[in-house]
């Protein structure tokens, strides 16, 4: 029975818990303020962030993972821009897209 006990988790976290608070800082500041032109954080962002200001390289799940373990989830629009053009968007997904693919 003893062997069957759990050990802990399978891993560490890479970033302490300390570093965490660090990088809520940094997102509180805006992408923005770190070079991105829209105000959208991505895994990917968030990603960079990471490698940039503690230089530890992770995986976008491990990311998921830290943001989830923190209370972060992924958040999408309550609703769709006024400005948005269902024409366009139409005519987008009929020519453009499946060229893309």
């Amino acid at each position: 029975m003893d062997a069957l006990a759990s050990t802990g988790p399978p891993k560490l976290p890479k970033l302490p818990d300390g570093q965490f608070s660090e990088l809520e800082k940094e997102l509180a500041l805006g992408p923005a303020e770190h070079g991105w032109e829209d105000q959208r954080w991505t895994l990917a962002r968030i990603r960079a962030v990471i490698v940039r200001k503690f230089h530890i390289d992770c995986s976008s799940a491990s990311v998921r993972r830290l943001m989830h373990r923190h209370g972060w989830s992924w958040q999408s629009p309550a609703r769709r821009a006024m400005e948005r053009d269902e024409h366009a968007v139409e005519l987008w997904t009929k020519d453009v897209w499946p060229q893309a693919e």
